[in-house]
Formats: C-alpha cells, sequence, structure tokens
C-alpha cells in the first residue's frame, strides 16, 4: 500500500505487476498521506494482517514519524507483547538521482536509534530479495530501505525461489588484512571499487546490510585482524551511525587499534541540489584517501 503503487507501479517501478496479479484488494493505492498509510498499517498489522507500506520517498516520512515512533516502534511494549506488528515499512532513499528537495536524505540514524525497529538496507539485487523476504516474515517492525541510487545500476542473478538474508548478519565484500571499512547501502559499491584500486594496501569492505540490530561481532573481528579502520556511509557525519561503530570499536578492541578511525561521509549540510551532489556523497577518490590516511597514520 501505498502512493501511486498499484496501477502505476511505483515511481522506481519497484511494485510493478502486483497490481495485474493480486487485484487492488491486496495493492493499494492510498492518498498522498504518509501518517494515514502507517497509522493505516499499524492497526492492520496488530489485527494480523502483514502490511507492506511504502512511502514514495524516505525524505516524506516525516509526516508519519509520529507513527513510526509512538506506535509501530513500541505496539509490543505498551501492550505487554499483546500485539506484535509484522509489518515492513518500504522506503527507497539516499542520493544520486538529481532529485529535487526532500528526496535525497539519508536518515538511517533516526530509525536504527528507535528501540523495536528494525532497519535494513541492502546493497544488491540478491540481499535486496533475501532481506526484504525475511523483513516480510519477520513477526516484528521492519523499516526496509532502499537506496535509490542502485535501483538500476547494476545485475546479478537472483534465484528464483525464495529464500532469506537474515536480519543482523553483515557481509564481507572483499577480505583484507591492512584496513578494515565498514559500510552500507549505496556506498558499498563505490568502497569496493576504491578498496580494488589500492594496490599496496589490502583492504577488508565490510556491508553491514542491517543497521538494526548491527552486526558487531563481524565488525570487531575484521578490527582486530586489521587494527585499521574506516566508515563510509553519505548520511552527515554528526550524529551518523559511524559515530556508534567508532565508540564500540573504542569499548570493545582498543587494545588492537593502530590508527584513529576514519569517518568519510556526507557533509553537515542539507542534502545539496543537483550541481553539488556529486561533491556531497562520498565516492571512489574520497573514499580511497581516507582509507589511506588511516593506513599511513
Amino acid at each position: 500500500m501505498g502512493e501511486d503503487v498499484g496501477q502505476n507501479g511505483g515511481v522506481f517501478r519497484a511494485t510493478e505487476g502486483l497490481y495485474e496479479e493480486f487485484g487492488d484488494d491486496r495493492v493499494i493505492d492510498t492518498p498522498l498521506a504518509e501518517s494515514g498509510i502507517i497509522g493505516s498499517a499499524v492497526g492492520m498489522a496488530a489485527y494480523g494482517l502483514k502490511p507492506v507500506p511504502e512511502i514514495q520517498f524516505s525524505g516524506f516520512m516525516y509526516p508519519g514519524f509520529d507513527q513510526v515512533v509512538s506506535h509501530m516502534s513500541r505496539l509490543r511494549t505498551r501492550s505487554r507483547g499483546r500485539f506484535t506488528l509484522p509489518m515492513v515499512l518500504r522506503a527507497p532513499m539516499g542520493g544520486g538521482i538529481r532529485a529535487p528537495e526532500h528526496h535525497s536524505e539519508s536518515k538511517e540514524a533516526f530509525y536504527a536509534h528507535e528501540a523495536g525497529l528494525k532497519v535494513a538496507m541492502p546493497s544488491t539485487p540478491y540481499d535486496a530479495k533475501g532481506m526484504l523476504i525475511a523483513s516480510i516474515r519477520d513477526p516484528d517492525p521492519v523499516v526496509f530501505l532502499e537506496p535509490k541510487k542502485i535501483y538500476r545500476a547494476f545485475r546479478e542473478d537472483v534465484p528464483d525461489d525464495p529464500y532469506e538474508v537474515e536480519l543482523g548478519d553483515a557481509a564481507v565484500r572483499t577480505e583484507g588484512e591492512d584496513v578494515s571499512v565498514f559500510t552500507w547501502g549505496a556506498m558499498t559499491q563505490p568502497t569496493v571499487e576504491a578498496a580494488e584500486n589500492l594496490d599496496r594496501i589490502d583492504v577488508e569492505v565490510v556491508d553491514l546490510r542491517s543497521l538494526s540490530p548491527i552486526d558487531f561481532d563481524t565488525i570487531i573481528e575484521s578490527f582486530k585482524k586489521t587494527g585499521r579502520a574506516a566508515i563510509v556511509h553519505e548520511a552527515p557525519n554528526t550524529g551518523g551511525l559511524g559515530a556508534e561503530i567508532t565508540a564500540t570499536i573504542q569499548e570493545e578492541a582498543l587494545l588492537y587499534q593502530e590508527a584513529p578511525v576514519e569517518r568519510i561521509t556526507g557533509f553537515d549540510v542539507p542534502f545539496p541540489l543537483a550541481a553539488l551532489e556529486d561533491y556531497y556523497l562520498p565516492e571512489p577518490a574520497r573514499i580511497a584517501a581516507g582509507i589511506e590516511e588511516a593506513f599511513d597514520f
């Protein structure tokens, strides 16, 4: 359910074909009312349905944020387990497509901060299918953020049969011994590209995939091996999840640390319009420079 998800197939065609296959009882075009979309889904989930509401762009989530924080995240706790909310709140997010204002924010930290929510952000087609299935099968609410920059950026084989990619499991995209780089979403591909072009540095790239829960076991295991780390995300630097990862490394693996943790992120400004978008987003050259700084310290 959501704006234009039915007959139109969604603005990014992510729901294309569902309306024709399942009809308007199960694929519902809603009014432009984010609070109503999320609030209706909360009620449906509480009474036994499995709603998958879509917010057309994550930057439009704010009118429905009260429903996310006050109801979606805490109904299980408030009802002492009487109600659960098996729902998946999908939203395209992030920059890179030359969109207007309020379309390109990367505010995953908002949702990861809220107890009671799981937060997923795939970086590959294989993971997108497996994580979405896992999210729909989960008994609790999941915020499923889809980086719009990579909707059609590349292809890979995806099995026809259902399968799950467990939420909370990171993926090591490249193995290395010198520097650990932690990233997620649309930043995974440029980070892997930067790592592959650094001939003198053996880089391990860890794609978190799930931002709540975070796979801190894999993070700490990788850091203990390398002693050096960089974190790449397109969200602003201040209050981003990179800070949480850095703090956990300090708490759990300080005696293994050989250099300060580098953060390669967006800037602490509103997401810019098209002319400055490429400058704002971490790209392979800026990522490589941050990795080299961690290595050369």
